[in-house]
């Protein structure tokens, strides 16, 4: 890798590190300059998923305020994204990629829209609990814990805009507000990354060079992501997502 090369991957690793915070989707900004460097489609995922992780620390460490209370919430979610993120990360190893890879714009275009939808569902639940015929909201029952673990399937397999799925899927099933959930979304991030690079460590090649670049700028991106994030009108953030989710598609569709 030469010196021009190492730069664009931690440029690359700051920006992935930045948007993964506020949204998700910085795989697609990472896994296309490994490719471009010359590192092989599967040694540039694994190298790539390692380095985001420390980004993803970064992330969560910067929404400690909103996770406050979450802790039940967190043990819950974090256990489905765990076991999913190793199931995910373990299918990378031993399945081709192509037909997991033809749903993932299909997952991301229903993320989008549920993001979208999700403030009028989200009024419609409340207005229904409030007349007594829905339960009261706590965790999303087993439905949401069901979509977050196949969520963490998806993120341990490739990883991009599993973000922007846990935020459409957790805002409308949660009562929370959308930075609260956005908080949550960076747990559960890191522990997919997490379990999934400890998991590549010992079955699969690291370029341990672009894996420490990308983990330096996505942890600097975390931090700065962190501070813009939780900035952000909800309206923004929404806006923001839908951007970003679309770009998503774009780029594996037609790039």
């Amino acid at each position: 890798m030469t010196l021009w090369e190492a730069l664009a991957v931690l440029l690359a690793g700051t920006a992935a590190g930045t948007i993964n915070v506020i949204v998700g989707s910085g795989t697609l900004i990472t896994f296309p300059v490994l490719l471009a460097v010359g590192l092989p489609p599967v040694t540039a995922n694994v190298s790539n998923t390692l380095g985001l992780a420390p980004g993803s620390l970064a992330g969560a460490i910067g929404y400690r305020a909103e996770l406050a209370g979450q802790g039940r919430r967190l043990l819950r979610y974090g256990a489905a994204s765990l076991t999913g993120g190793l199931i995910g990360a373990a299918l990378l190893i031993v399945l081709p990629g192509k037909a997991f890879d033809a749903i993932v714009p299909v997952l991301i275009l229903t993320a989008l829209v549920l993001v979208v939808v999700q403030p009028r569902v989200a009024r419609a639940m409340a207005a229904r609990r409030a007349a007594g015929t829905l339960p009261p909201a706590t965790d999303g029952g087993p439905l949401l814990l069901f979509l977050i673990a196949l969520t963490g399937v998806y993120g341990g397999y490739f990883g991009a805009a599993q973000g922007v799925l846990l935020l459409a899927l957790m805002g409308m099933l949660l009562p929370d507000t959308l930075q609260t959930v956005n908080g949550i979304k960076n747990v559960l991030a890191l522990i997919v990354n997490g379990v999934a690079a400890i998991f590549f460590v010992f079955t699969s090649t690291v370029n341990w060079t672009a894996a420490l670049l990308i983990a330096v700028g996505s942890t600097l991106g975390g931090m700065l992501g962190a501070k813009i994030g939780r900035r952000l009108p909800p309206v923004a953030l929404r806006i923001l997502i839908v951007v970003v989710g679309l770009a998503a598609v774009t780029k594996l569709l037609f790039l």
